[in-house]
């Protein structure tokens, strides 16, 4: 309406006029497109108001608007997002990576919320709180049926004001008073030597300052007189800011190297980014580790360092998201975050893997087929390909959990004995030594021998599923005696399965155990040991003459 308005006040003859001698220059479409957009918002207010007024029931106007914009939005892309003025903090958070609060995440269990990991030097673990902590009372007022983001709430605050919490831990209520603090979550959670001469740094987000945390530990990794090779570990790293993507990449790469160039609707906002400052290390061998949950600004680096023969990528190949988001402020406080361009790496790909503009009869995004992909040449002159995603250098096989080992970790079974280890033991050994006595062991035997951890194989789905059809179509009845028999063969026993897969059980038990006692980071320092594609970067670092062949022509 009100670009209508204007329009119509400086002249309809001016248009008029413009229409008909100006077609070759396109202003037909330019009227005909402010026209749409006025008829369809003339029709988009009258729906609104005569539900509003005329709808058999009360109607909410915020919510029933907050349900027409998601809808709206939700048909253009998954990333194109409204906030509100209530939820611009949680953005700011998705951005800053900062908030007040006590620093722990927190999740579900039966009626209340519980601890599940202390930030490590966050008010939460200077009071001890430990995952499996059951959070009863904040500041008097029971938490008891509140979602994880009501009590979030609760406890996030002002820092240096305090807040005081019940618990309940192995049976026993216990009262705990906190400081809030100004909670920075790390986007380098860890970093330290995989051995004597292989450097690690894990890399979870790129929120502000990422590139000064990774510049940062690379600088320390480097006092050690003996670092041969790095391992830069963007494995499940759902990306973030652009310029810090970017800075990350100013960390290995030499300064005024285009990294990223990006191309949108509005050619005025399309940008080449180039790095800025002198680099931390333009030599040491470099591994990054990706997988299909690298996402976003992790494709930006994994990408770049592909394309400019800097270090081999690893693992799997990425998510795909080569699009980029901006905000935009609105009225009242509110937010839309919405995507204006797709990025392209030096090499002059997209890989951008799903297509938005172009769905399917059915609404369903199809992927970029691999008739259209292109192929593009890195410095060193290896190909590579656009759309879908940046296929690793070497690829390894994701890890497959089995059957039992979902089941277990579905229903927390493997979380809650690591609670109650954690309850019997003051210490364990270092976290990269750490290994589970054949006690230990049986004592989880034990833990779960009352438990339901029963699951479901993809025959006995199948077969139920066949015994469904049968019986709306009337065989079953000659078919149950083989139905019964087979499923009877199939019955799988509980204990034999936990005992045939014991090595990935106890590999998941230890590393829940390591948790527990060392935080993150001895989530990261036990699986030096455990993780394959940690062990495979290793060995790739400690070969150069396997490295130079994987970055060669």
């Amino acid at each position: 309406m009100l670009l209508m308005k204007k329009i119509t006040a400086r002249g309809r003859k001016w248009l008029l006029g413009l229409a008909i001698t100006g077609a070759a220059l396109g202003s037909l479409s330019f009227v005909d497109e402010y026209f749409e957009i006025s008829k369809n918002l003339d029709i988009f207010t009258g729906i609104y108001k005569e539900v509003h007024t005329y709808y058999v029931d009360d109607i909410e106007p915020g919510k029933l608007m907050r349900t027409g914009i998601d809808a709206m939005l939700e048909s253009l892309d998954p990333y194109t997002s409204y906030y509100s003025e209530a939820e611009t903090e949680d953005y700011r958070f998705q951005i800053t990576g900062q908030y007040g609060g006590i620093g722990a995440v927190i999740s579900i269990k039966g009626d209340y919320v519980i601890i599940n990991e202390p930030y490590e030097g966050s008010p939460a673990q200077k009071a001890d709180l430990r995952p499996g902590d059951e959070l009863l009372e904040a500041d008097g007022k029971s938490l008891k049926g509140m979602r994880t983001d009501e009590v979030s709430k609760l406890l996030k605050g002002s820092p240096n004001t305090p807040v005081k919490v019940k618990i309940r831990r192995h049976g026993v209520e216990m009262d705990k008073e906190l400081v809030r603090e100004q909670i920075h979550v790390k986007n380098v959670p860890y970093y330290g030597m995989i051995n004597s001469n292989t450097g690690y740094i894990r890399l979870s987000g790129f929120t502000s300052g990422a590139g000064d945390e990774v510049k940062n530990a690379l600088i320390e990794l480097k006092k050690n007189t003996s670092l041969k090779g790095v391992v830069l570990d963007l494995r499940g790293n759902p990306g973030g800011l652009l310029h810090e993507a970017i800075n990350v990449v100013n960390v290995f790469i030499e300064r005024d190297q285009l990294v990223v160039s990006t191309k949108g609707k509005v050619s005025d906002l399309n940008r080449e980014y180039k790095t800025l400052n002198s680099p931390v290390d333009l030599e040491i061998p470099l591994v990054v580790l990706a997988n299909g949950r690298s996402a976003s600004a992790s494709e930006i680096v994994s990408g770049t360092i592909q394309d400019l023969d800097r270090g081999v990528v690893l693992g799997q190949r990425t998510f795909g998201k080569g699009l980029v988001q901006s905000t935009r402020p609105l009225k009242y406080g509110t937010q839309l975050k919405i995507t204006t361009q797709k990025y392209y790496t030096p090499s002059g790909r997209c890989i951008q893997a799903l297509d938005y503009s172009n769905r399917n009869e059915d609404g369903s995004v199809g992927s970029v087929p691999d008739s259209l992909k292109k192929a593009f040449k890195t410095r060193n002159g290896r190909t590579v390909y656009d759309g879908g995603g940046i296929e690793p250098d070497i690829a390894m096989e994701a890890k497959d959990y089995s059957n039992i080992a979902i089941s277990l970790l579905r229903k927390n079974l493997i979380f809650d004995y690591a609670v109650e280890f954690r309850g019997k033991h003051e210490s364990i050994s270092p976290a990269r030594d750490f290994v589970m006595s054949e006690e230990d062991w049986n004592g989880f035997l034990e833990f779960i021998k009352d438990k339901d951890y029963a699951y479901q194989t993809e025959t006995e789905k199948e077969l139920s599923e066949m015994a469904e059809k049968a019986k709306k179509e009337g065989y079953f009845e000659a078919l149950e005696s083989n139905y019964t028999s087979m499923l009877d063969a199939l019955n799988h026993d509980k204990k034999a399965d936990v005992l045939k897969n014991r090595e990935e059980i106890q590999k998941l038990l230890e590393e829940e155990i390591a948790r527990h006692f060392y935080y993150q980071s001895g989530r990261f320092e036990i699986g030096f040991t455990h993780d394959n594609e940690i062990r495979k970067a290793v060995e790739i670092l400690n070969d150069p003459a396997k490295l130079k062949k994987s970055l060669s022509k």
